[in-house]
């Protein structure tokens, strides 16, 4: 399914490059050699997903750990758990679920997150291929450290993998829809089909790009602004109508949002200096396109328009929305759609040939980037392995929470580790999946295996949570000693109050 998923990708940018006669002379490249190229990128991509013991995407511990629970329920193992169908917000669990019997827990995570990384890059690789009007039509390599970074940007280490995969693959429909042949309309709706049965956010947002591309595409360059008026007026009235309707949460942080450069900033205050470096190359890209086009031909452009928009609904719409029979929000929308706003950008800068300093800046950018990622990603791996040590300690089948926490990180990075090192040993009692009523794995009721209620789950998270009777035999997994980074865990007793334990990740605990 996947491989077909990148094959449609792949052949829709290779298409278009035959459909200019001259493009492969001018090149000096054929087919061939840009396959050979797709293969080579790909292969120096992953090396994220594999340069660490284990890959540190935050969410990605508690899809794994649920995939384990679901086999636990299959096999009659998890009386008060049940598992649910649903149609959407479930590719990703059940990729990794299908990998997990197959392979087993570590070789299940790398190849499913390869899998998302490889249909991120390329669908948005294509896209922006797909809407660049140079000639010859080459492929659009001058932006590839951009989109790279983007891949592994705040959505990728947050572990939102459902809606991430779903994106990845909306970019590859709409670079197929593009092309306006039978069998490419075909593909793309196939793809939509896939992408909703990944998350719906991202298929919503992609029909509404669609449309409203075709659209302006109809009407004459001098209509499209009142078009565009018209538009953010209907975002503006369908963010109060959420906001009258239903339980929704605004903030700064759709501000920051706004350009997409937000997405490298993950963990701690350096990459802010980084986002920031982005942004000022991002900038020079759309000065460049503005002096090369002209003033009233970008303003004109529905690329510049829909980038525009893209940033305006971040703050026009709700950041977070409580969506009917669910018990948690559909929450970090801005921060989830302004992925989508930076490859828009990308697509806009792939207009024009962009000078080769700033092509090497961004790759040198880039290479701080994945730098400190690293960095970050080697410390977090210590702080797991010492939280493995500590949870082996204990007898098989314990429930066991987590208080650490990371103030320097915008990223959850310590929150849901507990989650990984439980497969197959323990029992993460505050794994928030279950009482979130969003994903297949589902607790109605109090079970011996996870809090029922994500009331309770997210306090114990926070730090809130007042142990009760019912929740014990409970241990909690914390510093020793603090400021010593060195991890135990202990029993608790009933009437406890948690308490978030700050952890500073970087630079590795203990100095080595």
């Amino acid at each position: 399914m996947t491989t077909d998923v990148q094959r449609q990708c792949v052949e829709t940018s290779l298409g278009a490059a035959r459909g200019n006669a001259g493009a492969r002379g001018a090149s000096g490249t054929g087919a061939g050699g840009t396959v050979a190229w797709v293969i080579a990128f790909s292969l120096l991509l992953l090396t994220p997903c594999f340069w660490q013991p284990r890959i540190q995407a935050g969410d990605l511990s508690s899809h794994l750990y649920n995939a384990w629970l679901a086999q636990l329920i299959e096999r009659g193992q998890a009386p008060g758990l049940t598992l649910t169908r649903q149609s959407n917000n479930v590719l990703f669990d059940l990729m990794l679920s299908g990998l997990m019997r197959a392979f087993g827990a570590a070789a299940a995570q790398r190849i499913a997150v390869s899998v998302s990384v490889l249909v991120f890059f390329w669908g948005a690789f294509a896209f922006v291929w797909s809407g660049s009007r140079l000639r010859p039509r080459r492929p659009p390599w001058q932006l590839a450290p951009c989109l790279a970074m983007l891949a592994y940007g705040w959505v990728f280490h947050m572990g939102l993998f459902n809606f991430y995969i779903s994106l990845g693959l909306c970019f590859g429909a709409m670079a197929l829809v593009r092309r306006r042949t039978r069998w490419a309309v075909g593909a793309a709706a196939a793809l939509f089909g896939m992408a909703y049965v990944a998350h719906a956010l991202p298929v919503a947002w992609a029909v509404g790009v669609l449309v409203y591309g075709r659209v302006a595409q109809a009407l004459p360059p001098r209509r499209r602004i009142p078009l565009m008026i018209g538009t953010l007026a209907a975002l503006t009235l369908a963010g109060f109508l959420l906001g009258a309707f239903l339980p929704t949460r605004r903030g700064v942080d759709q501000v920051v949002s706004m350009t997409g450069a937000d997405q490298l900033w993950i963990y701690g205050r350096p990459y802010i200096a980084v986002a920031l470096a982005t942004l000022a190359v991002w900038a020079l890209c759309l000065e460049r396109v503005w002096h090369s086009r002209g003033a009233a031909r970008t303003v004109l452009d529905v690329r510049f328009q829909l980038c525009g928009l893209c940033a305006a609904s971040l703050v026009l719409l709700p950041g977070g929305v409580l969506l009917p029979g669910f018990r948690s929000g559909l929450d970090f929308v801005a921060e989830r759609m302004s992925l989508a706003g930076a490859v828009l950008f990308c697509a806009l800068a792939a207009s024009v040939r962009l000078p080769k300093p700033l092509v090497g800046a961004m790759a040198a950018i880039a290479l701080v980037f994945f730098g400190l990622s690293y960095t970050d990603e080697r410390a977090l791996n210590a702080v797991e392995t010492e939280m493995e040590r500590a949870v082996a300690q204990l007898p098989p089948g314990q429930r066991v929470v987590s208080v650490l926490a990371d103030p320097e990180s915008r990223i959850q990075a310590l929150t849901h580790m507990v989650d990984r090192i439980c497969v197959g040993r323990c029992f993460s009692y505050a794994n928030y999946e279950p009482a979130t009523a969003q994903f297949r794995v589902r607790a109605y009721h109090e079970n011996p295996f996870v809090v029922s209620d994500y009331g309770d789950s997210w306090d114990i998270q926070t730090g809130r949570y007042v142990v009760k009777a019912r929740d014990l035999p409970l241990y909690n997994i914390d510093l020793c000693a603090p400021p010593s980074p060195r991890i135990c865990v202990a029993p608790l007793r009933a009437g406890t109050t948690l308490h978030n334990t700050g952890l500073r990740v970087a630079p590795i605990p203990g100095g080595g």
